[in-house]
């Protein structure tokens, strides 16, 4: 049975399509948490065409939507603390402070940060000043951190390219403050051509998953996996099966991800089909065997 959680989540928001917060809250809500959005920015679409509508929501209001949830009594009884698309330089200070408070109020809260900078294949696509931001001030106070692979290497300074040099990535990253690291878009030049790869790394042990690599993306997925693997996380840790709440998420992510991707591919879609993938994420196939490392 699902141990519902309040999940505070600080990221964009976009009107048509899936991707930030509108990525993240339904399939946190489809596996029976309580979630809280609070947007950075409110575009039309997200920025992937070139072209949008809608406002950066300033880092001073931000401030004031979190105050008001405190001022209900409510920041005492967040669970978690999920953090994506920042928009602004200025929003890093508020979430670090945000996390602060929760914590204040709730000492067993955990904060997630998915520290959206880039891919591999676009480069980095955030402004130039949020990327030292996130490495120096906000990953530091986090409990989880969600980077795919190119963004592992920029945030420890370190080549990822193979199994051996992702793990000390991630120890690297660990050693900055973060327990729990899991790594999505892992690529590596001995595994299957037509395969993809997610790590993840805790107290208790590395354990990797391996699914198949669909010719086709869609923004939006690593939102989504961040917000499911946090999701299963937190409802696990706590309990008796806290050693193994990293490869249980690991497993359920991967196999929800995985079958939200290929619905979309398949129906050809031009967003996430992520209401009518609901299924997958509320009763996960665990398809994936998840391996020790």
């Amino acid at each position: 049975m699902v141990r519902m959680k309040n999940i505070l989540s600080i990221q964009s928001a976009v009107a048509y399509g899936h991707v930030g917060n509108s990525a993240a809250v339904f399939p946190l809500q489809r596996i029976g948490h309580e979630v809280w959005p609070v947007y950075t920015v409110n575009f039309s679409n997200h920025t992937g065409y070139g072209a949008w509508e809608g406002p950066m929501i300033p880092a001073a209001q931000v401030r004031k939507i979190v105050q008001g949830i405190e001022d209900r009594g409510a920041l005492a009884r967040v669970d978690a603390v999920l953090s994506g698309y920042q928009g602004g330089d200025d929003i890093a200070d508020v979430i670090v402070d945000t996390v602060a408070r929760v914590k204040e109020l709730n000492p067993n809260a955990l904060y997630a940060c998915d520290p959206v900078m880039g891919n591999a294949k676009s480069g980095c696509f955030v402004s130039d000043n949020i990327p030292p931001l996130l490495r120096d001030k906000v990953v530091p106070v986090a409990d989880i951190i969600t980077p795919n692979q190119f963004e592992l290497g920029y945030l420890t300074g370190k080549e990822a390219t193979d199994l051996d040099s992702t793990l000390d990535a991630v120890e690297a990253a660990r050693a900055m403050g973060p327990d729990t690291v899991l790594v999505t878009s892992v690529t590596r030049p001995d595994q299957p051509e037509d395969t993809i790869e997610m790590l993840v790394v805790d107290s208790h042990g590395r354990w990797l998953v391996q699914t198949p690599r669909l010719a086709f993306k869609r923004n939006g997925s690593g939102d989504v996996a961040c917000a499911l693997f946090t999701g299963h996380y937190i409802e696990a840790i706590g309990g008796a099966d806290a050693s193994t709440a990293a490869k249980d998420a690991l497993a359920k992510t991967a196999s929800s991800v995985f079958d939200l991707i290929e619905n979309t591919h398949n129906a050809g879609a031009p967003e996430l089909l992520l209401v009518e993938s609901q299924e997958a994420y509320a009763n996960p196939r665990m398809q994936f065997e998840v391996t020790e490392i």
